[in-house]
């Protein structure tokens, strides 16, 4: 046993950091255009419609194919899936930052979209293999930060890039090249299951740790259960399970909101709040950087408070970001520092959900379906940049911002209530343990 829980505790943590630090060379090769876009829209002529456009032909791009390549990267190893798909991201940017015509700049984001589709599954698939259910609410939290580091960090990448070299292109050029040093460390430190190290399934682990009996399973179920086939295994763990559908939809506003802050801030604080560029990236990063701590937050609370019930959590946080919104948009105040604060709360209240969305149907789906689970909910969620792309785009550039606002207040109310219908949604080994409220 000593051995062993070395061992797991080794590759543990090794899964840990490794996952966390390629999802943060993701997103400094998705979030990056976020920055550069008033630069090409002056440099290049290119209207808020278009690099709207942009955004959600990306975004439903990238949607589909996290759900395809769910379905894969259940059935392969990490390692190779997720490094891959980085380095063909990485290359996506550069032909991006050399290219002028709105066509060739539109195909290589497309071509980004898609192989960005292999970041999250395989990293889904990790670390529900390597963390028990009990615990993964905290786990997925810590990982989850990745997401805010990485937008965050491109953020203020970006503003240094556009303050001392002055050209936009360098805003893909740099982040493409941390890229591929990225898919090299994730070909050299990633792994895939416990099983194929030669250690236990991580729920013996996690039992033997804490002294618990040992659930067993007949050799008769195992053999069902490798037997299964896919469109069986997708049936029954994802397709009829009605809290993974409630879950995905939900998921659909809280992207619309967080989407929208995240792509758009830079462009509003420029036009609205007459914020200069650079403070506007260093602004913005503020959301991204505070909801680290928003995500790490509601990790705790699924685990500590609610006992694996993450919905509860969930709506107790677009509670307070729909307030936070409102309160927002009736400020008017130029102040860096107020409209830091803004979006530092937006940042903490819309992050915990954004986290917790895809610990919920991991638990939900079990090992079984956990990538294909939370790739239906990143069709959900990827379809926003509908909304948040082309139509935040459209409403800013013949209305005004008061609308969008308006359209922000209502997708994190509709969140809330959403969150309602999947208030009990845990996972089947939890169902027995105690609070079952």
């Amino acid at each position: 046993m000593n051995q062993t829980t070395h061992s797991y505790g080794y590759w543990r943590f090794r899964i840990l950091y490794s996952t966390m630090l390629g999802y943060i060379f993701f997103y400094f090769i998705r979030k990056n255009i976020s920055m550069a876009m008033p630069m090409i829209e002056e440099s290049l002529g290119i209207s808020k419609i278009q690099l709207g456009l942009f955004l959600t032909l990306h975004g439903i791009l990238y949607g589909v194919s996290r759900f395809f390549n769910g379905v894969i990267a259940d059935r392969l190893n990490p390692r190779w899936f997720m490094g891959i798909g980085l380095l063909f991201c990485a290359i996506a940017n550069f032909g991006f930052g050399m290219s002028s015509a709105v066509w060739t700049m539109g195909m290589f984001w497309l071509m980004n979209g898609w192989f960005q589709g292999m970041g999250f599954p395989p990293c889904a698939k990790s670390l529900t293999h390597w963390f028990a259910a009990e615990e993964r609410g905290v786990k997925f939290s810590i990982w989850n930060t990745s997401h805010s580091l990485g937008a965050g960090l491109v953020f203020l990448l970006n503003a240094a890039i556009l303050l001392y070299v002055h050209n936009w292109r360098f805003c893909f050029f740099i982040p493409g090249s941390l890229g591929v040093l990225g898919a090299f460390i994730l070909f050299n430190r990633l792994c895939d299951t416990p099983e194929s190290m030669g250690l236990e399934p991580v729920e013996k682990y996690y039992a033997e740790k804490r002294n618990r009996a040992v659930e067993t399973v007949s050799p008769e179920n195992v053999s069902a259960n490798a037997n299964e086939s896919l469109r069986a295994t997708l049936y029954k763990y994802v397709f009829s399970n009605p809290a993974i559908w409630v879950v995905s939809l939900a998921n659909f506003f809280v992207y619309i909101v967080r989407f929208s802050i995240l792509d758009w801030a830079p462009t509003f604080l420029k036009e609205i709040k007459h914020i200069d560029i650079t403070s506007a990236g260093v602004v913005s990063s503020c959301y991204e950087l505070i909801g680290v701590c928003g995500m790490l937050c509601s990790g705790l609370l699924m685990d500590r408070v609610f006992h694996g019930r993450g919905s509860k959590v969930c709506f107790l946080y677009m509670l307070g970001c729909t307030v936070t919104m409102a309160f927002f948009w009736w400020a008017n105040s130029s102040s860096i520092v107020a409209n830091a604060l803004f979006l530092s709360v937006l940042g903490f209240f819309s992050y915990g959900p954004q986290c917790l969305i895809g610990v919920i149907v991991a638990n939900v789906a079990t090992k079984k379906a956990a990538a294909a689970a939370n790739g239906l909910t990143g069709i959900w969620g990827y379809m926003s940049v509908v909304v948040t792309g082309w139509g935040i785009g459209w409403v800013a550039e013949y209305y005004d911002w008061n609308v969008v606002f308006l359209c922000l207040i209502g997708a994190s109310f509709l969140a809330m209530i959403l969150f309602l219908f999947s208030w009990n949604a845990i996972a089947p080994e939890q169902i027995e343990k105690k609070d079952p409220a």
